[in-house]
């Protein structure tokens, strides 16, 4: 396996894309605040490529001839963050898969990143991004949340002492990413505790206010 820091984006001393060329939102919101389920709608109505960095983690570990698959099923099970080599050159070759095949240029890009390096990583290697979107959601509804969603989902994660570790990750290590773009005047925070479709009103009107404006 390659060094984690042999990849191209943690050697680039620029952006491989311009923001003025590209728009990447980050999604960050506990496991449970319903970001997969605002990226779907997100989609449909503005024309955005979703990009799952815990769906191109899990596709990873389970693709045949994977340099990286045991590995990933080792830290997910744990529920620890992948070294940020893997996560962020997945997100990059999704990206230019993304340009190069459907000519989409705006990402939502979710769960991702989960930890202050990554953010900066990306950022100077891959592209900047427009903003955070942060969906603030009670620790409680979202672990009924994902206890529901585990009768039906199949994931490993999906479960009270997998749940437990994966929230006590989010706020060591995620919350500081929010917190240093909200610095920057870079984040865009929803109450995620509504419906699905209250939700996603606010997140209209939020988008709105920064200039994003349906695709149709």
């Amino acid at each position: 396996m390659p060094a984690v820091d042999s990849f191209p984006g943690l050697q680039r001393s620029k952006p491989l894309y311009s923001s003025d060329d590209v728009t990447v939102i980050f999604v960050l919101g506990g496991p449970g605040a319903g970001k997969g389920t605002q990226c779907a709608k997100l989609v449909a109505d503005y024309g955005f490529k979703h990009l799952s960095a815990g769906d191109l983690l899990r596709e990873e570990q389970d693709r045949p001839g994977s340099q990286f698959g045991e590995m990933i099923k080792d830290y997910i099970r744990e529920g620890i963050i992948v070294p940020m080599g893997v996560t962020v050159q997945l997100l990059e070759n999704a990206m230019g898969a993304t340009i190069e095949n459907e000519g989409k240029r705006m990402f939502l890009i979710d769960g991702f990143p989960r930890k202050m390096d990554q953010a900066l990583v990306f950022e100077k290697g891959v592209c900047p991004s427009r903003f955070t979107l942060f969906f603030h959601c009670p620790e409680e509804v979202m672990q009924e949340r994902l206890l529901n969603r585990g009768k039906t989902s199949g994931r490993s994660d999906d479960n009270s002492e997998s749940i437990k570790k994966r929230f006590k990750t989010f706020i060591e290590t995620s919350m500081p990413v929010v917190d240093h773009f909200e610095k920057e005047g870079k984040v865009v925070k929803v109450d995620a505790v509504d419906t699905p479709d209250g939700v996603y009103e606010v997140v209209k009107q939020k988008l709105k206010e920064r200039g994003i404006e349906p695709s149709k």
